[in-house]
């Protein structure tokens, strides 16, 4: 089996063949295929390791001495 990979959006519901490998699905018409989609996430990574350390930051300052406001 080969493999074609490409970078695409999606609109209305429908993944967009971008027209560089269009001729591969021509040439194919009526094969099984096999369609595996990986969607980006790195932004929403980024932000998370971003709040994880900023977090982490923010304990490195706290103490047990600062542990009395805690229930207030």
């Amino acid at each position: 089996m080969r493999t074609l990979e490409f970078k695409t959006k999606i609109r209305n519901n429908q993944i967009q063949i971008p027209i560089s490998v269009r001729s591969e699905f021509k040439t194919n018409n009526d094969k099984n295929i096999k369609v595996i989609v990986l969607l980006d996430e790195s932004d929403d990574n980024d932000d998370f390791l971003i709040r994880k350390n900023e977090t982490a930051q923010f304990f490195k300052g706290y103490s047990e001495s600062d542990s009395i406001y805690d229930d207030l």
